[in-house]
């Protein structure tokens, strides 16, 4: 098990204040970072893989929809769908019922690596808490899903 650094061990002289949003941050951009540089053999983003992830979930939603299940906003949204679709990514259809609504779905560039993009996610989520117990796993993505 990995060692945790407590704040006041962090630098010496005046421990650092107990801000939860500067870790939570610091966090991210360890998390954001160390998964970034595993999708660079692919040009994809942290983001553009979640997107991956949620139309190979379920294929054929709205963009709405997407951004319903994956907590994204719709300025957010809209410009990473843009590129994923100008990099053969993901292909937009109009919905055969009513054409007005545009349904998206993997490509099969997408879907030839899905099994591989999967798995490298599994890995960094693996990795990232190889250092806590099954319980503090469990506890902390309980706590990550009550903040949102």
């Amino acid at each position: 098990m990995k060692k945790r650094i407590e704040p006041s061990r962090v630098s010496p002289g005046k421990p650092l204040p107990d801000c939860t949003i500067f870790l939570l941050a610091k966090a991210y951009q360890k998390a954001h970072g160390l998964f970034q540089e595993q999708l660079k053999p692919y040009g994809l983003t942290n983001y553009q893989h979640l997107i991956l992830e949620g139309l190979w979930y379920q294929e054929g939603q709205t963009a709405a929809e997407l951004g319903k299940l994956l907590v994204l906003d719709k300025a957010t949204l809209s410009g990473v769908l843009e590129r994923l679709s100008n990099a053969d990514w993901i292909v937009k259809r109009p919905d055969p019922e009513d054409r007005r609504i545009t349904r998206l779905y993997p490509s099969e560039k997408a879907n030839s690596l899905k099994d591989e993009l999967i798995e490298l996610r599994k890995q960094a989520n693996e990795n990232l808490l190889s250092g806590f117990t099954l319980e503090e796993q469990l506890l902390f993505k309980r706590f990550l899903w009550d903040l949102i």
